[in-house]
């Protein structure tokens, strides 16, 4: 008999090494986990990925692990169902839209053009500790307009995420309670991380642009607590996800040179006389996303979600009674041998769209609503640094694996550049 509990000591010990071990091991469909006294599946064949998240509300649903998010980001759209979430959903989607076709692309060209030239002054950076604030300062622009945060706003924000995501992460699969004292510890340190955001965030709406997301939300009449725990969602998601596949994008732009020659011609091919990256020719840098998409692939931010049955639910012939957890591992997914092939090798030419095992975003209608968006984000990241940058060292080589938290957080990655001089002719192996 296998025991109750007997998953979550190689779980916490190996969050990664666990997910990947259990999903390329597993003949079947659903892998039965021992991770309490509710039934946890581990889904192993992405065949199943959208009828689990195209289901209705009343069958499947957000549950009980990702409810665990509120002590953060309170009563936010990722935590809510129904017509309270369509409604939000629809006007972030609708915003996000508006600024995707209009203003976001210079704007954020110009934001990381400028992180550019102080790379460039610095020679040498840590990939994660350079990408981090630069998706802040986006996701910013979005929320707020331009210069809405101030670098101590930014440094205040960056250390609440610290202060709160492990903890959290830890948190997310706890059976047996923390003892009272470090039950307490950790309290003072979510109520601490929250004050710190809320702070910055009330501070950042007093100067929010009249066409942001700010205010594309004011028709919603929330009040005051549910617009801050909004922006707090959206700062999370749009800062930490971002910043996280950031980092690793500028690890493969410093090791692979073609790839990176390439691109900054890419750059150029869509680009204005005066070096400004045009709108409406970025469909065709075409390199440049599938370099986005491919990052997303092997180190998704997102690298598990998960979905509970409201009631007792069938799939594939499988019978799930009420109260079961589905998991969905990206980091297994999209390693998986059977659905890529060489799997841990970065590759621009894969039909990432194509594959259902793709998931860095989820998949179906309530897929992440910032997916439009983090691709640009990525995307431009590469055209101007490939563009602006000649990458000489990258340390350690090769980078060892991230560490899981709530997102996939890069090691220390130390890398050197200097301002390019000259595009050279290379083409991607």
């Amino acid at each position: 008999m296998i025991p109750w509990f007997g998953d979550l000591q190689p779980f916490r010990r190996d969050p990664l090494g666990f997910f990947f071990e259990r999903g390329t091991q597993s003949k079947e469909p659903f892998v039965k986990l021992s991770m309490g006294f509710a039934p946890v599946y581990l889904v192993a064949d992405p065949a199943y990925i959208k009828p689990i998240m195209k289901a209705s509300e009343d069958a499947i649903d957000k549950g009980r692990l990702i409810y665990k998010l509120r002590e953060v980001i309170g009563q936010s759209s990722m935590v809510l169902s129904g017509e309270r979430h369509r409604e939000r959903r629809a006007v972030i989607h609708a915003q996000l839209a508006r600024g995707l076709a209009s203003t976001y692309v210079r704007q954020m060209s110009a934001i990381i053009r400028r992180q550019a030239v102080l790379l460039a002054r610095e020679q040498v950076f840590d990939a994660h500790q350079a990408a981090a604030p630069l998706a802040l300062r986006m996701i910013s622009m979005i929320l707020f307009g331009s210069g809405a945060l101030s670098s101590g706003d930014e440094n205040a924000l960056v250390e609440a995420v610290h202060l709160v995501e492990d903890d959290l992460a830890a948190g997310m699969f706890k059976i047996v309670p923390d003892l009272p004292w470090v039950k307490r510890r950790k309290k003072k340190k979510l109520l601490e991380g929250r004050k710190i955001m809320s702070l910055v965030v009330n501070r950042a709406r007093t100067k929010a642009a009249e066409s942001s997301l700010l205010r594309s939300l004011a028709p919603l009449n929330l009040t005051d607590e549910e617009l801050n725990d909004e922006v707090l969602l959206l700062f999370l998601a749009g800062h930490h996800t971002s910043g996280t596949a950031a980092a690793w994008l500028l690890y493969h732009l410093a090791i692979n040179e073609s790839l990176c020659n390439a691109i900054a011609h890419e750059a150029r091919s869509v680009s204005d006389d005066t070096g400004e990256i045009r709108p409406d020719l970025l469909k065709n840098a075409t390199l440049s996303l599938a370099a986005g998409r491919e990052t997303l692939r092997l180190f998704p931010s997102a690298y598990w979600l998960s979905r509970e049955a409201k009631q007792t639910v069938e799939l594939g012939g499988y019978k799930f009674k009420r109260g079961t957890s589905f998991l969905m591992s990206a980091w297994h997914l999209h390693r998986d041998p059977r659905y890529w092939d060489r799997p841990e090798e970065f590759d621009v030419s894969r039909p990432h769209m194509k594959n259902p095992a793709y998931i860095p975003f989820g998949a179906g209608p309530r897929a992440c609503v910032g997916m439009g968006v983090g691709l640009l984000e990525l995307q431009l990241l590469a055209l101007e640094m490939a563009a602006s940058l000649e990458f000489k060292d990258v340390s350690p080589f090769p980078a060892p694996r991230p560490k899981p938290s709530i997102t996939l957080i890069p090691p220390p990655i130390r890398i050197e550049v200097g301002l390019r001089q000259t595009v050279k002719t290379a083409a991607v192996a």
